[in-house]
């Protein structure tokens, strides 16, 4: 039977007559990334907080690297990282004293905490910055120093809530970067995630949450595929010529309409729809100008599921 790093089941938090979390399931096999997508107040930072032990689930269970997290926390606590939103880091302290406190808050001798310091700020690029304050330190510098902060442990799972938010393109790529290599060296990674980019980049698996439920899970081409529909566009010479088309073109998609000169289908298969409709309009004395195969997308996906568009 396999192992999952995590798994929850039927996990509920109310607050007075707010429900955080409504029986919210999950299963995440080790060494994957799996990311939490919901729009704001959907329940991703609840369930992460529950999963780390910072919040007591109002209902339901949860084991985290084999250990439930209300009957041994102290246990979860030892086999996993965590990054908030914002960086967490001592602005008074130089980079390194960051690290090296962490390390002796975990229990490390003053000679392994000053090596696995240095281990850190070389692995997160942040050896030249490592003597000065972090208060100095640019925004993508500060969430690699917090995320080098939470690997201290060499945690077995790491938890990271929406940890790109405010970087650049740039520092979020590099950022992209070092998670992957954590992944390949046998972390796990559950992340929330608001930029639907990231969870399409980065993620193994996909956790589709709103109103603290699971409305879908999948790989990002698996929700696609189920949740969405690829979009042929034909256009035609004239409103008339299109009308005629859409007569033609009958029973080739799932949905048609016509928009001006324009004729969309929604199709299972864009390059099988294009080939049957150009034979069709061809029969029918009619060829398209132009042709447009659209595949679906996790916006697609996240509007279907939660009526929202993502942040």
């Amino acid at each position: 039977m396999t192992r999952w790093a995590v798994q929850a089941e039927g996990l509920t938090k109310t607050y007075g007559r707010v429900r955080a979390l409504d029986g919210l399931d999950l299963e995440i096999a080790p060494a994957t990334v799996t990311a939490l997508l919901g729009p704001n107040g959907a329940g991703k930072t609840t369930a992460v907080r529950v999963l780390a032990t910072l919040l007591r689930p109002t209902a339901g269970r949860a084991v985290v690297a084999g250990h439930d997290v209300l009957r041994d926390p102290d246990a979860v606590r030892r086999t996993i990282g965590l990054a908030g939103q914002y960086a967490a880091v001592d602005e008074n302290l130089t980079g390194e004293e960051n690290l090296r406190l962490l390390a002796r808050l975990h229990l490390l001798s003053p000679t392994v905490a000053r090596r696995r310091a240095a281990e850190l700020l070389e692995q997160f690029d942040l050896v030249d910055a490592g003597r000065r304050v972090s208060r100095t330190y640019s925004g993508g510098m500060r969430r690699r120093l917090d995320l080098a902060a939470a690997l201290v442990n060499r945690p077995e799972v790491l938890f990271l809530d929406e940890p790109t938010t405010g970087l650049d393109p740039r520092s979020r790529q590099q950022l992209w970067e070092v998670l992957r290599g954590l992944v390949r060296d046998g972390t796990t990674l559950l992340l929330t995630t608001q930029y639907l980019e990231e969870a399409d980049r980065l993620a193994d698996d996909i956790v589709v949450i709103d109103r603290g439920r699971v409305q879908a899970q999948g790989t990002a081409g698996e929700l696609k595929g189920r949740l969405g529909a690829t979009r042929l566009t034909l256009g035609l010479g004239s409103p008339g010529d299109a009308h005629a088309a859409a007569v033609a073109l009958d029973g080739v998609g799932v949905d048609l309409e016509v928009d001006g000169a324009r004729v969309v289908l929604q199709v299972a298969d864009g390059a099988s729809a294009l080939a049957q409709s150009a034979a069709r309009l061809h029969r029918a004395g009619l060829a398209a100008l132009t042709a447009e195969v659209t595949e679906p997308s996790l916006d697609d996906v996240f509007l279907r599921l939660t009526g929202a568009v993502a942040a």
